[in-house]
């Protein structure tokens, strides 16, 4: 899970909306249906977050897959929060997508619903929230083993919450590794530059960021750190 920084506040209409927040559940669903700006919002959250899902980092646009506007806190026991920027994020999976997917593949936003706890759920806007989590070779992620006890269950509980372990993720996420770990392999046989390997899946191209950003980063370690400290402090 990659660190998200909000800028602004989502344009004039969220704004205008938030000044006057829904104050029942019955409201915030009534008022977020009929909300009009969702598209202008979209477009800051996929700047913000560079293409990324904010809870699996897949591309959905390079998946076939489309994406909606997330409520890290549900609006259903937040509604004073429904159009409060800092509690937005763009998620994997339409609505449309669901008619096609089977249940148990269903992840990020969708998997959450309006299930969750403040005080357990690991959030995207935390500035460490990448360090909770490991990525294995296999496509599963867990929670990073030098945590704390109080820790690890929060990574396990934002994982299974999210189901950032659903056997679609676990599949993309493999192949990904698979061939990043081939090309570094091939990289390290041959002597060739690591770092610039690296840049090509861990900077920025058209202000969009490769899938799998923090399993990749992992993969390379300082050469990824020493690379984003060089050319994209701002991902760091």
């Amino acid at each position: 899970m990659r660190s998200i920084t909000k800028k602004g506040s989502g344009g004039y209409q969220l704004s205008r909306s938030h000044e006057t927040p829904p104050q029942t559940a019955e409201q915030a669903t009534r008022r977020w249906r009929g909300f009009r700006g969702k598209n202008k919002v979209t477009k800051y959250l996929q700047a913000e977050q560079y293409g990324l899902c904010a809870y699996s980092e897949v591309r959905p646009d390079q998946l076939g897959l489309g994406c909606h506007i997330e409520h890290i806190a549900p609006k259903s026991a937040n509604p004073a929060r429904t159009f409060d920027y800092s509690n937005l994020v763009l998620s994997a999976l339409s609505s449309d997508d669901l008619q096609n997917i089977d249940s148990d593949e269903v992840f990020a936003g969708h998997a959450k619903g309006s299930d969750y706890d403040d005080l357990l759920f690991v959030s995207c806007l935390q500035f460490d929230c990448a360090r909770y989590f490991a990525y294995l070779s296999t496509g599963l992620v867990e929670p990073f083993r030098a945590l704390s006890q109080a820790e690890k269950e929060k990574a396990q509980y934002s994982i299974d919450l999210l189901l950032l372990n659903s056997p679609y993720l676990v599949n993309q996420r493999k192949n990904w590794l698979d061939e990043l770990d081939n090309l570094i392999d091939i990289h390290i046989r041959e002597d060739r530059s690591l770092s610039h390997l690296a840049s090509v899946d861990i900077l920025p191209a058209n202000d969009r960021l490769s899938p799998f950003f923090t399993a990749t980063r992992q993969r390379f370690g300082k050469v990824a750190e020493q690379l984003l400290a060089n050319d994209a402090p701002e991902l760091l």
